[in-house]
């Protein structure tokens, strides 16, 4: 064993001990999409007074939480998006009225006198509103000493749960001009919250402190109380020093106490955000209940380890034993990628779950293009070393999966910055997944693998080993040479009429765009008697919601889709539906804005338009421009075909099918660089050979690595399609058509186009293998030994 297969053996190790004990020991955080929730995004918007930006945003916010906090929910999430945008999640919340309820509420921030210990009397009000029996443990009628309260004063308790009595609020929030947190180092006051009032509203904060201030110390009236929402969030005492109706002038009124950072921050953000409130606007609302959640993870478990057990069982009867390590390879890519999605904290979403389950299919396209590659050199030179060949294929592929991953990356980062909501999961856990699939390759694998030719017995019978004889399929091709490109231009024909199909099926057809990029709702029900639907449609019909249309989904379930539909009216919906169908459980609701799904749609061109830019500008880097837009007219192609399959299908069109388009642009570009890699190397080696024949040539040798990937990539995606249930077969669909629709475009429409701009360009060939910008490097690897030479020579 080398050096240097001992340093990768050792890392492989580390990396999965690690893997294990993070899997072991550390649950994922799943979206709401998957364990069951609610998912609120709101709207700031300006007022004629105030901007909503960043900060009001920061002030909304949290004056939400408070709100919310209130509700009761479980483990709420509260963050802000943009510039002026709020997510809200709230699990297990299945009926949100309440909460969108609480959220629409214009914040009231006031300020009260106190005129003393508060007694829950039968006709006060109580902190939620309803009369109390007039029972307290505080109140002593023989020696209460405050005096008569007026009979609709407000009873809240303070920070310490003690109730006050409160007098008129005063002044409200629109009168504050700023609050902020600062620690007092000179008066030893610890972290306080400075106020300052506007000019009006500081003569009326100065006159309730002086009245305050006649009170003893110690005494409740001396108190001020600050309220948000019907809820004391701060009743400091007026300091001792300041004398009866003097009062605190607006900016020397400091509110101190035993705060951490992180409690003054609050409060004063709270302070200000009630005296600046910025109104929302709900602008989308998913909810999805728990089974269907459930049954997301169960199918998606279900189909990565049936299409995982697949493609090991096909690599390893490809490629033999070597193949058996690159399934070895690959569970321990999934044991590494899911341990970094747990301990990067990443929300797993619905997509995020099927990207995961998409990348082991994809994880093998380094090892199939390094055995492939190592095949070839044992059969142009027979007696050469099963290592030595092992050594080169790692090096002569590495170009190939450095480009091919790159493009996945491209696309990963596409879906991350521009995709919304779940589809974001989805551009991470691929990112991710192409991260870990060059590790599980270029190390665990790699590490496997040269040990394994070390062995004498795996070295001698080339039949076992897998690599050291040419696969059937290659030797077939080889045998029978076809000339695919004599009459290239037949090719670019059939391209063209397909893709004429495609138009004429989103011209005819038309494209059904989901309620994410139209706006409206649209709701799943599962009821406990089956009803049919044009059963369903009479019963919404009567109930008001004539324009609603009704479709069947999943195992009996009923999808309706409306316009613009509140959650009062969801309920009376849900509630005609019972009538029919019994017990009525929503599974799935979404509610999209009609200003959130034209930004939607407008965000969906803009992707695919940046996608086609972005991958053009790194091919034509890497390749030669008339390569880069080959590539890239095949890569519009297959998504032109996707989209007309779809159309043709009558399947919707939502964000979930952007982020699987996205996703076949970087598979698409993907194979193509495959097969212009090879053709760069075989032209700048036989630079006066034609470029047909060199491009035939370059295809019959990468066909074996793009048929033996895409099987791998399409057990994954069956499996997704039969067993993910509505929630992934749209998603699994698009993914299938747009692999095989790429694995021809790359053959038949890339290299066909790529041969038809070359005719007309005046760029020389490339340069040879080891000439020009890399002559040193070149000299290096020609004059490497093979690591069992030991150099003698007769």
């Amino acid at each position: 064993m080398t050096r240097a297969t001992a340093v990768r053996a050792v890392l492989a190790v580390a990396v999965l001990l690690v893997s294990v004990y993070i899997t072991l020991t550390m649950s994922p955080r799943l979206g709401l999409d998957l364990q069951g929730g609610t998912r609120i995004v709101l709207q700031a918007r300006d007022t004629a007074t105030v901007e909503a930006d960043r900060e009001t945003t920061d002030r909304t916010l949290e004056v939400l939480r408070q709100r919310i906090d209130s509700l009761g929910v479980s483990e709420p999430t509260l963050t802000r998006s943009g510039e002026d945008r709020i997510i809200v999640e709230l699990p297990d919340v299945q009926d949100p009225r309440q909460a969108t309820e609480v959220i629409g509420r214009t914040a009231q921030l006031t300020f009260h006198a106190v005129e003393g210990p508060g007694s829950a009397k039968p006709e006060e009000k109580t902190p939620d509103g309803e009369p109390s029996d007039g029972k307290t443990p505080d109140a002593d009628p023989a020696t209460d000493s405050t005096p008569n309260p007026t009979p609709d004063r407000l009873t809240l308790p303070d920070e310490q749960g003690r109730l006050l009595a409160l007098g008129e609020p005063r002044l409200s929030g629109a009168g504050v001009e700023d609050a902020k947190a600062a620690f007092d180092a000179q008066g030893g006051a610890g972290w306080a919250v400075s106020l300052e009032f506007r000019k009006g509203a500081g003569q009326d904060w100065k006159k309730l402190t002086g009245e305050a201030a006649c009170h003893p110390a110690g005494d409740d009236r001396r108190r001020v109380a600050i309220v948000l929402d019907e809820k004391v969030i701060s009743s400091p005492q007026v300091d001792p020093s300041v004398g009866c109706g003097a009062g605190l002038p607006s900016g020397a009124t400091q509110i101190t106490g035993s705060f951490s950072a992180d409690e003054a921050r609050d409060l004063a953000l709270l302070i200000k955000g009630g005296a600046l409130p910025v109104p929302v606007e709900i602008v989308e609302q998913r909810t999805v209940g728990p089974t269907l959640g459930a049954a997301a993870i169960d199918a998606s478990a279900q189909a990565a380890l049936i299409g995982a057990a697949a493609t090991a069982l096909f690599i390893t009867v490809v490629y033999r034993l070597f193949g058996a390590l690159a399934a070895v390879a690959l569970g321990a890519y999934g044991v590494i990628s899911y341990a970094a999605l747990v301990a990067l904290g990443v929300t797993l979403t619905l997509p995020g779950l099927a990207g995961f389950v998409l990348a082991i299919g994809m994880a093998v396209d380094a090892n199939v293009l390094v055995f492939e590659r190592a095949r070839e050199e044992c059969a142009d030179r027979p007696k050469r070393s099963l290592r030595s060949a092992l050594t080169t294929g790692f090096q002569k592929a590495w170009s190939a999966v450095a480009d091919s991953n790159a493009t996945t990356l491209i696309a990963a980062g596409l879906l991350f910055f521009l995709g919304s909501g779940p589809v974001k999961g989805f551009g991470v856990t691929l990112a991710i997944g192409v991260a870990a699939s060059m590790f599980s390759a270029l190390v665990i694998a790699r590490a496997l693998t040269e040990i394994a030719a070390n062995s004498r017995f795996v070295s001698d019978y080339r039949g076992v080993n897998g690599i050291g004889r040419p696969g059937a399929v290659r030797t077939w091709l080889v045998r029978k040479d076809p000339k695919l490109f004599r009459k290239s231009a037949r090719w670019l024909v059939v391209s063209a009429a397909l893709v004429a199909v495609a138009l004429a099926g989103i011209v005819v057809r038309g494209v059904d765009l989901g309620v994410e990029f139209t706006g409206g709702r649209l709701v799943e029900y599962s009821t406990s008697r089956p009803v049919d639907v044009e059963t369903a449609r009479d019963s919404i019909a009567a109930a008001g919601f004539g324009d609603a249309e009704v479709t069947t989904a999943g195992d009996g379930d009923l999808s309706v889709r409306t316009g613009k539909l509140d959650n009062d009216g969801e309920h009376a919906l849900r509630t005609a539906l019972a009538e029919e169908g019994g017990e009525t459980t929503k599974v799935r609701d979404e509610l999209i804005g009609p200003s959130l799904g034209d930004e939607l749609r407008r965000n969906a061109l803009i992707a695919l338009g940046v996608a086609v830019a972005v991958q053009l500008a790194y091919l034509a880097v890497r390749f030669r421009w008339t390569f880069a837009v080959a590539s890239v007219g095949a890569m519009v192609h297959d998504v032109v075909l996707v989209v007309g399959a779809f159309a043709w299908l009558g399947r919707p069109v939502d964000g979930i099918f952007l982020a699987a388009l996205l996703t076949v642009i970087g598979y698409s570009v993907n194979d193509s660089v495959v097969v212009f890699d090879r053709v760069r190397e075989l032209w700048g080696a036989n630079r006066r050979t034609p470029l047909d024949t060199i491009a035939r040539r370059a295809v019959l040798q990468t066909v074996p690595r793009t048929v033996n990937t895409g099987v791998g990539a399409l057990f994954i995606l069956v499996a997704l399609a039969v067993l993910g249930g509505d929630s992934l077969a749209d998603f699994a669909l698009a993914l299938l058509i747009g692999i095989v629709v790429g694995t021809w475009s790359s053959v038949f429409t890339a290299v066909p186009g790529a041969l038809a701009l070359e005719r007309s360009a005046k760029a020389p060939p490339p340069p040879a293998p080891g000439k020009g910008k890399g002559t040193s490097r070149g000299k290096a690897r020609a004059t490497r030994r093979d690591p069992l030479d030991n150099g003698a020579r007769v």
